[in-house]
């Protein structure tokens, strides 16, 4: 381990689109690097990257690449996560992993560091990243569940087209401009590439965010559902999630509704404990039309919320709608942020 204020860092995935916001992130946060390695698949592997004006050389992820890090951030595929973190912890790394190898696994912390920071110290080597759309609403949470208490939540996304990577995001330009000249659609990845069938998402909605799961929901709803309760300590919060990507590039929005224990709260009291809350930024004005969108989140670290009203017919109901970049906050902010408290309390 370095034993000084400087660490040796590797970003596991380097090419693809968290791996590159990792990269952003670590240079816009002037994160202590002392050595940087960028690791990739064989295939990516000699091509070339430039961090803080300095080029640097892909080399193939490999056991021994983990030799002396520090800290080594995950962004490759759950795959190669189950294969290599393992080997990165064997060699003193530490790894925070934004798949979703490990995020149930009893033994690892699943983080978000405004919700639960104090899980990080139980680390056994890995720290795992939620799931993007995970982490924004939980954030939003955190505030209502720790003041009036939280008995149920019930969200349906809107999720950007980059939280399926680079690919997607290309095949969403493609779409739209065949559409456009009124060509036929070919549609390759969406909604999950090893699926069967695909359908196009230019100018399109689609309900199936991962693959289906016995019980009629997706993985990414499972994902969302479980995630929530482990994060927040609550494994009997009543959750139910939707997850549905439409064709825009960044930030995933969240209309959520939550009901409280707290009886007799008002909309300015909650509009007050989420406008203080750590990471949350509050954009709720309907007289001038403000709130959030994804437009407008895109390139921020901060979880907006906006549009909070109470429910008509349920007394302890509220509704919430919550956007954030999925790319920042939802992965490659997340990742850094937990490595930057991981320092900070010495929890290496």
């Amino acid at each position: 381990m370095t034993q000084s204020n400087q660490y040796n860092i590797a970003v596991v995935g380097a090419t693809g689109a968290v791996g590159q916001k990792m990269l952003e992130t670590l240079e816009d946060r002037s994160f202590p690097i002392k050595e940087l390695k960028l690791l990739s698949s064989s295939r990516s592997a000699g091509t070339k990257m430039t961090f803080k004006g300095t080029e640097y050389t892909l080399e193939e992820a490999t056991p021994e690449s983990f030799e002396n890090i520090d800290i080594a951030l995950f962004s490759a595929g759950g795959s190669v996560s189950k294969k290599l973190a393992p080997e990165a912890v064997k060699r003193g790394a530490l790894v925070i992993d934004n798949t979703s190898a490990y995020r149930m696994d009893e033994s690892v912390p699943l983080v978000v560091p405004e919700v639960n920071e104090a899980d990080i110290q139980n680390h056994n080597g890995i720290i795992a990243n939620p799931n993007c759309s995970t982490i924004q609403m939980v954030a939003a949470l955190e505030p209502i569940k720790q003041n009036l208490g939280l008995s149920r939540v019930i969200v349906s996304t809107y999720q950007a087209v980059s939280g399926a990577g680079n690919e997607a995001a290309d095949e969403l330009r493609q779409q739209s401009q065949s559409f456009l000249n009124g060509e036929d659609l070919e549609a390759n990845i969406l909604p999950v590439g090893g699926d069967e069938k695909h359908y196009p998402i230019a100018f399109n909605a689609l309900p199936q965010i991962d693959k289906f799961q016995e019980n009629g929901y997706t993985f990414e709803e499972m994902k969302m559902i479980n995630e929530t309760k482990k994060i927040m300590h609550a494994p009997k919060l009543q959750v139910a999630a939707t997850c549905v990507r439409l064709p825009f590039f960044t930030s995933h929005a969240e209309s959520v509704y939550v009901e409280v224990d707290q009886k007799g709260v008002t909309v300015d009291h909650l509009k007050d404990l989420i406008s203080k809350a750590e990471g949350i930024v509050l954009e709720d004005d309907p007289a001038n039309q403000s709130y959030p969108t994804p437009l407008s989140s895109a390139g921020k670290r901060d979880v907006f919320v906006g549009r909070i009203r109470k429910d008509l017919d349920h007394e302890n109901g509220f509704h919430l709608w919550v956007v954030s970049d999925n790319l920042l906050k939802g992965a490659a902010w997340n990742s850094v942020q937990i490595a930057e408290r991981v320092i900070a309390n010495q929890w290496l």
